[in-house]
């Protein structure tokens, strides 16, 4: 076993991309903490995630009710 390859590491790095920054923005727009999106790389987690986003009260919309 060696060291990463340019492959491996062009992998991860549009892994990242594709999952982790749409997911920050996602969170972060929603008012919950953008580091969330981080367990959208492991998986069952990310599922679970999926459901808690789709069905929590977001922080953001909380804020708009009180205004």
């Amino acid at each position: 076993m060696g060291a990463l390859g340019v492959a491996e590491l062009v992998m991860v790095v549009v892994v990242v991309f594709i999952i982790v920054l749409p997911f920050w923005k996602i969170f972060s727009k929603a008012g919950f903490p953008p580091a969330l999106s981080l367990l959208m790389l492991l998986p069952l987690i990310n599922i679970l995630m999926l459901f808690y986003l789709g069905f929590a009260e977001w922080p953001r919309l909380r804020q708009a009710k009180k205004e």
